[in-house]
Formats: C-alpha cells, structure tokens, sequence
C-alpha cells in the first residue's frame, strides 16, 4: 500500500479560513481551491492507496472541515490537524479529536512565528506534553533555523512521536548544506524522531530542479534516520510551484531507487501507517 503521508486541502470561498497568504503573485498556481475531487485522479494515476491531510489553519474549524471530508472520501487516512497547545483548553481540544478515528496527529506552522523559539516557549511545551500523554504525534515544520529544537524535543519528550517537515526545508535550490546537516544528525539520534521525504521541489529551482538535485538530502536521510523512519509526503498542492503530483512522486522514487523492495514499501506506506497508528 503506498500512503501520501503529507498533503494539503482548501477552500477559498470558505470565510471562517485565512488563505492570505497565497495572494501574491509568487503563488498564483495555488490560489484557488483544492479539495479532494482534484486530488483523487492525481493519487490514483500515481498509484497511491490512501493519503493524510495536513493542517493549514490555526483554527479548530478546519479539523471538524477535514473530518466531514474524510467521512465521504475512504482514501483520506488521517488527519493531523491543530490544537492550540498554549490553550489551558489544549487537553479538552485533545480529548474531543481523539474521539475521531481519523485524527492522527497535531501541527502548528511554527515556521511563521517572529519568535525562533515558540518551540520552546512554557506554554508550548505543556502542550506538547498533552500530546505525549495522549500519544498523539506531532509534526514537526521547521525551516533550518529551528532545526537545532528537535532534538531539545526529542529528549525532553522521549515518548512523543515527531517527525520532520520537508526535512527541515534546506535550500537546495544554493545547495545549502552546512548549518542542515548538522542539526539533521543531532535529531536523528533519537528514536522518537522521524522525517518527511516531502517539500523538497519548492526548496529547489521550481523552474529547472530535477531529481538528482535531491539525492544528497534523501541520501542524507536514509542515512542518519535509516529506512524505518523516512516516510513519503506530496506536499500537494504547494509542489504544484514546481511541479505536478506525479513529477514529485516520480522524482521520490527516483531518488530511492537503489533500496530493496521491502524498504521502498517502508517508506512509501508502511513507516507512515506506524508512524500515525493509522486504521487502514
């Protein structure tokens, strides 16, 4: 079973959501709505199964949105949606998604914060220990500069799942590499921690990447996190700035290519149904 383990709805006609952030003219290709009649014929030409959808709102009304959604469409798998883990709410807001089948994990775009270290702030951190407690993952996105948090994260929740966004988003497209790799290994040294193979044609040339221009940053993680805890993301539809769902997919592929069969099926499903404890 292949498994998106990273992909994206909206709904631009819905008020109660802050789309904002695509109005500029960088990102008119993403602009306007993408729901799941627009996915299933990109999955089902690729060959993928099932699929997790991630947050995108700081808002509680996109979980009970993706939810219904899933409700109609078998394929959606799970949802990590948002809590908001600075709420002296956060385990109400835990509890009540937790009764929801499809509710596999938790996000915030901890990457917009002006602070580098909300990660770490106390407010935060009581919030991420609901999570542990209630042994919901969270996802982890992070640009390079919050990278060096994963392991704080790592360590001082040792029974929390967490797991990499875009591998920390490197710029592939300078082939940036040092200041990456060193926090990259540091996190990988803890076994709670995971990584996404997701997101990398948007931090590439969206014009001219091609699939060898990941190889060093897959390569790097298959070699510090091994096969068991690499698992695909689309990142759908922000990768259609570069390219389209199948070119990403192909381009992952690609890149694990040299793998047995065993340990591609790990990374294309198998690590992200473990990963999310999902109900397939």
């Amino acid at each position: 079973m292949i498994i998106d383990s990273h992909h994206h709805f909206w709904d631009r006609s819905l008020s109660q959501f802050d789309y904002s952030w695509q109005e500029n003219a960088e990102l008119e290709k993403i602009c306007h709505s993408f729901l799941p009649e627009h996915l299933k014929p990109q999955i089902d030409a690729a060959g993928v199964d099932k699929t997790i959808f991630v947050q995108t709102q700081h808002n509680l009304l996109e979980n009970d949105w993706v939810l219904d959604l899933a409700k109609s469409h078998d394929w959606i798998a799970g949802i990590v949606g948002w809590v908001d883990l600075a709420s002296p709410d956060c385990e109400a807001q835990v509890e009540r998604l937790n009764e929801e089948a499809k509710f596999v994990g938790v996000r915030h775009v901890v990457q917009d914060e002006a602070d580098d270290n909300f990660i770490l702030r106390d407010d935060i951190l009581r919030g991420l220990k609901v999570l542990e407690k209630y042994g919901v993952p969270y996802d982890l996105l992070f640009y390079v500069k919050h990278l060096k948090h994963a392991a704080t994260l790592a360590q001082t929740f040792p029974h929390l799942k967490l797991v990499i966004n875009h591998l920390a988003k490197p710029q592939i497209k300078n082939r940036q590499w040092e200041g990456w790799i060193e926090n990259f290994k540091l996190a990988a040294q803890y076994p709670n921690v995971w990584c996404k193979l997701s997101g990398l044609a948007t931090e590439a040339d969206w014009e001219t990447w091609k699939p060898d221009d990941f190889k060093i940053y897959v390569d790097a993680a298959l070699e510090h996190f091994g096969v068991g805890r690499c698992m695909f993301g689309s990142d759908w539809p922000v990768c259609n700035l570069a390219g389209t769902y199948q070119e990403v997919f192909d381009a992952m592929t690609q890149c694990i290519g040299g793998v047995s069969e065993p340990e591609r099926e790990k990374m294309l499903g198998l690590n992200a149904a473990e990963f999310y404890s999902l109900s397939l």
